[in-house]
């Protein structure tokens, strides 16, 4: 039986079992909506911006391990998911977006809502198709999700003409892939193994540093039986939390920027650093020429390319972090060799002097309610078992430093390119993955408008999720550097045309709820969660002049922190 363009995309969409589609239609697209319309397995979420669709998948392939699908119409469609499909780039996050083009003989005619989008996406995806002939779909969709989901993960577009969505061809789904230009390293060098595994033993002074990638490879279980049986300390990246966990005395917290003072000055006089599934970003390392001067490194990733990009290292080992830790285990229980106990007393002696500075201490007793407070109350009544998602700034440092995550998947923000308005969608992709599960935005003010419509989209789909704005009436982070670094003049970081979230999230059909006194904190939260079934914006008014602490300066190395 022949199959529409259209009916084909849905028939390669169940093939790869996929639940959800986040999207908003439009002309190029319309025969694509006319094939969801007339078929159930494939749930179609109707978001109120194409960013607020990515956003979504987003966090849905974070949470689940899944790609997360996007549909999107041409031109403006498309461009609107510029934003998001960076996102996911930056932090290797498996996403297909399906993106409308004009009719095959008007492309390149400026026709109405047309724009090249396989140009406009080539330097953020991993890799994008413009389907010519509606025989290749099956065959483009097969490729797409392999591309995706293999080797480093990350987006790929596939943009379509209308013409093609109308076109009947047979329909047959292959079972499986062989490109040519396109194979992602398997087989792990066991002599590299051996040479780091060596070099672990022999260290007086390890640190482990994680990334995004271990919990993106499904690593979490093999680190943590690692880690434990060498008794080192650990160090994770914003992206990595929760794939060893923040409760264990062996985890010394975040590193980089806004890491902890114990976490960077055992980077900075470690002598063996073993770096797993990172990828030496700048907001991690500082200055460069300062970084972990003394350290022999081993770095284990995925991506070659990944690898001596950004900091030279003595042990590269290319391959799946489940692959290399499993080969890690059994090459540390085969070795005669043991490791230097005396030495790393030592070692942990002197991190936990650094880790007795306190570094993340704050006045529990101020009037005006500050938002760590607001994060370790949050904490302690979900008992760090809540899905929480975070947009960009101080609340996203601060969720970081004071929610404590020991599983992996739990904690979702956008790390790499930083996206304002990433974490209300985001949510929304975690609820619909997770329907029993509590899942909660920390947000701020400037943030949470960036896209605040998906509101609606909640509601349509009855998203219980509950919303931590913490309203400093600023945009913090940019207040806090022009108050480090430009004598506190604050140029446009005020923002003195709020709305009133509370009546604003009414209007949505939501619960809102103002919270401005410390003694408030805790009774709010709680009324939060009791409602089960609504979603709830709680509008924390915070302390305008908090600044995150620790803090390292541009240019600086990770011994050089700001503490208060």
């Amino acid at each position: 039986m022949e199959l529409t363009g259209a009916e084909i995309i849905i028939e390669c969409l169940k093939a790869e079992d996929i639940d959800y589609v986040f999207g908003y239609p439009g002309g190029a697209v319309l025969h694509i909506y006319d094939a969801f319309y007339q078929q159930e397995e494939v749930q179609h979420i109707l978001v109120r911006h194409e960013q607020g669709a990515t956003h979504a998948a987003d966090g849905y392939a974070r949470s689940t391990g899944k790609p997360g699908v996007v549909l999107v119409t041409s031109g403006p469609g498309a461009t609107n998911a510029v934003t998001g499909i960076a996102t996911a780039y930056m932090d290797s996050i498996p996403m297909i977006v399906i993106t409308g083009q004009v009719p095959s003989h008007l492309i390149g005619n400026d026709a109405f809502q047309e724009v090249d989008s396989v140009g406009i996406t080539r330097p953020i995806v991993k890799h994008n198709f413009l389907i010519e002939d509606v025989k290749d779909i099956a065959m483009v969709f097969k490729k797409a999700f392999y591309v995706a989901t293999t080797g480093r993960p990350g987006p790929v577009v596939i943009d379509i003409p209308k013409d093609i969505t109308a076109e009947k061809t047979e329909f047959s789904y292959p079972s499986e892939i062989n490109m040519r230009s396109y194979n992602p390293v398997v087989e792990v060098h066991t002599g590299q193994i051996k040479r780091a595994v060596d070099m672990m033993i022999g260290a007086e002074r390890p640190m482990i540093y994680t990334g995004g990638g271990v919990i993106l490879g499904n690593g979490s279980e093999q680190l943590r039986q690692m880690t434990r049986k060498l008794g080192f300390p650990i160090t994770s990246t914003l992206m990595g939390l929760g794939a060893y966990p923040a409760s264990d005395k062996q985890f010394v917290g975040m590193l980089g920027m806004h890491g902890t003072y114990e976490a960077n000055m055992g980077m900075h006089h470690c002598d063996v650093l073993i770096a797993i599934g990172a990828r030496f970003d700048d907001r991690v390392t500082g200055n460069l020429e300062k970084f972990c001067p003394g350290a022999k490194i081993i770095h284990v990733d995925v991506d070659p390319a990944s690898i001596s990009k950004n900091v030279k290292v003595d042990v590269p080992i290319v391959g799946e972090v489940v692959q290399v830790l499993e080969e890690f285990l059994a090459a540390i229980d085969k070795t005669k060799k043991t490791p230097n106990t005396a030495a790393l007393k030592k070692w942990w002696n002197q991190i936990d002097e650094w880790r007795s500075q306190d570094c993340l201490k704050y006045d529990r007793d101020s009037e005006i309610i500050k938002p760590q407070f607001v994060l370790e109350k949050m904490f302690e009544i979900t008992k760090g078992e809540a899905f929480v998602t975070s947009d960009v700034g101080q609340h996203q440092m601060f969720a970081a430093q004071y929610y404590g995550f020991d599983e992996p998947r739990r904690w979702i923000n956008s790390g790499g390119l930083g996206t304002m308005g990433f974490g209300l969608p985001a949510a929304m992709g975690v609820q619909l993955a997770h329907p029993d599960d509590l899942v909660m935005c920390v947000t701020g003010e400037a943030s949470i408008q960036m896209c605040i419509q998906e509101l609606a989209t909640c509601r349509q789909y009855d998203l219980p999720l509950k919303i931590i704005n913490l309203n400093n009436r600023y945009m913090g982070m940019v207040r806090q550097w022009q108050e480090f670094f430009y004598e506190k003049r604050y140029a446009m970081s005020y923002m003195n045309a709020l709305p009133d979230f509370v009546k604003l999230a009414e209007s949505y059909g939501h619960v809102g709820i103002k919270v401005e006194k410390p003694a408030d904190v805790v009774p709010a939260l709680k009324e939060a969660l009791s409602q089960k079934d609504r979603l709830v914006f709680l509008d924390f008014i915070t302390d305008q002049e908090e600044n995150v602490y620790p803090m390292i300066p541009a240019g600086a190395g990770l011994n050089e922190m700001i503490l208060v």
